[in-house]
């Protein structure tokens, strides 16, 4: 309803990206409000490496995989890296003609730091197989697989004990933990510690914590409770309580505040950062201050018998560091991409480049944007935002199509279409997947409009607040000012089932060969 909307001064032209400034640190004092970030983060771990935090999500089909997020306050993030740089698990991942992966890859996994070898660790299980291990010495720096745990670490949350000892909690409804070797890298056991009783249900998610000596388990419900073990071993016998069920969340629309993770501030006070189911938009997080009581159980601090839409801030012992903001404007002028961007599957990386602008040259001969290789995409902001990219379409060739998409399992796009030496801005709807995420329907031309000069904008704006019926609206200018709109507005899927929300997606495929390229100078994410 407005409560959570954030206003900040953005550079307008000029060859400097905005995501590379930074913004004002935020003021002391005061409250925050929930979500802390209208962006699509779920499946959250979190963890504090002296007074910077660092927010773990899950991804899918998207390459890189598993974000990071850092935050000196936990409340204003900012993106920092991927913990894995490409999806190499198999073939599928590629798009290349040998399968597609769409709603596998990096579900729930975890991140945590290792002070004796300063070093970060990522572990996730792929496709109830194998769980892979990632290291790196900075969240954004190098990551590098190290090793595969011939064993499937469903939703594993790691563990670094007193005594450098690495644990593995995980499972779903029967919870296990495995002690990892000394490098961490292989499995010394396994136990199965705990069986969720089934008044309760199914619980996973896990999360594993040590305070005061008890060790815990952190537990979810999906999707609308949230349950912790506690124990004086991390074999257990572990204890039960429940921390929230149905409780009101503080998005309007939106579902229970629910999986996570815990974290201790620098003076001691922890707090419970979850995810709201909040389609068409996905799953975004949301803060609030926990206390123990004297006999070690964590308590929700509730605002009238619900998650508070707004608390007090973090007190810390020193102001917050500035924080890069998550919208505003990109040139690509850089020499990689920033890491706000992620690519459906993995990208061919001798088809795309930036530095002067982001150069796409068609890497895939089909009609199915959902089968087109290296489409970029990024989050949406909500409630609402508005993406315009700066398309040069000189060089597409016949047959090519180029433009911006409105992303998921119901996609809609506006862009460009050669063919027969003419180019056209068209709106397409009506591109679907069926409940096992094979291609329906390719879509149809909505409307069209006859364009010259090789140069176009094109804007989406999208609401994504919870609930049905939300819409996008697509338009175009030939100058970059005035913006002519085009095709009905697209209805919103808000079904959870595809788990990612929308997205953003910029694309350019082939429909007749390859050849042809087009050139984004400049991409903006606005909110109202």
């Amino acid at each position: 309803g407005g409560a959570n909307q954030q206003w900040q001064l953005v550079r307008v032209g000029g060859s400097t990206p905005s995501p590379s400034a930074s913004s004002s640190p935020p003021p002391s004092g005061g409250t925050y409000a929930n979500p802390v970030l209208w962006q699509d983060f779920a499946d959250i771990d979190i963890i504090r490496v002296g007074d910077t935090y660092y927010y773990s999500a899950s991804t899918m089909h998207y390459s890189p995989g598993a974000p990071i997020l850092r935050s000196y306050d936990l409340v204003n993030w900012e993106f920092a890296g991927h913990s894995v740089p490409t999806l190499d698990h198999s073939n599928a991942y590629n798009l290349n003609g040998n399968g597609r992966a769409y709603v596998k890859g990096i579900w729930a996994s975890t991140l945590n730091y290792r002070p004796s070898n300063s070093t970060f660790y990522w572990m996730g299980c792929m496709e109830f197989n194998k769980t892979y291990v990632y290291t790196a010495s900075a969240v954004d720096g190098t990551w590098s697989k190290r090793s595969t745990i011939n064993n499937c670490y469903y939703d594993a949350g790691l563990l670094v004990d007193d005594d450098d000892t690495m644990y593995v909690a995980y499972g779903n409804s029967n919870i296990s933990v495995a002690q990892l070797s000394s490098d961490g890298l292989s499995q010394v056991r396994t136990q199965q510690v705990f069986t969720t009783p089934s008044s309760v249900g199914t619980l996973e998610g896990a999360r594993f914590y040590k305070r005061n000596g008890s060790y815990y388990i952190f537990l979810t419900r999906p999707a609308n409770g949230q349950y912790i073990l506690k124990s004086s071993s991390p074999w257990g016998p572990y204890t039960m309580q429940q921390l929230l069920l149905n409780l009101p969340g503080p998005v309007s629309g939106g579902g229970v505040p629910h999986q996570g993770g815990l974290v201790q501030t620098q003076n001691g006070a922890w707090y419970y950062l979850a995810f709201v189911d909040s389609y068409p938009g996905g799953r975004i997080p949301v803060l609030a201050p926990v206390t123990w009581t004297s006999d070690g159980w964590p308590q929700l601090q509730l605002v009238n018998g619900a998650w508070g839409a707004s608390y007090p801030k973090p007190n810390l012992p020193t102001p917050p560091r500035q924080v890069k903001p998550m919208i505003g404007s990109d040139s690509f002028t850089a020499s990689t991409l920033g890491p706000q961007y992620e690519w459906n599957h993995n990208p061919d990386n001798s088809r795309w480049s930036v530095g002067s602008g982001l150069r796409l040259q068609t890497a895939t001969v089909t009609n199915d944007l959902y089968n087109a290789r290296n489409t970029l995409t990024h989050r949406i902001q909500g409630p609402t935002s508005t993406a315009t990219i700066t398309l040069d379409y000189s060089t597409m060739r016949d047959g090519d199509r180029a433009g911006l998409a409105m992303l998921r399992d119901q996609s809609a796009w506006i862009g460009v279409k050669r063919d027969n030496g003419t180019t056209r801005v068209v709106m397409t709807n009506g591109l679907t997947m069926d409940s096992s995420w094979n291609t329906t329907g390719t879509g149809s031309e909505n409307a069209s409009a006859s364009i010259s000069g090789g140069r176009i904008w094109l804007r989406v704006n999208a609401d994504i607040r919870p609930g049905s019926g939300r819409q996008a609206r697509f338009s175009y200018s030939t100058d970059g000012t005035n913006f002519t709109a085009l095709g009905s507005a697209f209805t919103l899927n808000n079904a959870w089932q595809f788990f990612m929300g929308y997205r953003f997606g910029i694309f350019n495929y082939a429909t007749q060969a390859l050849g042809g390229s087009v050139t984004v100078s400049r991409f903006d994410l606005t909110t109202p």
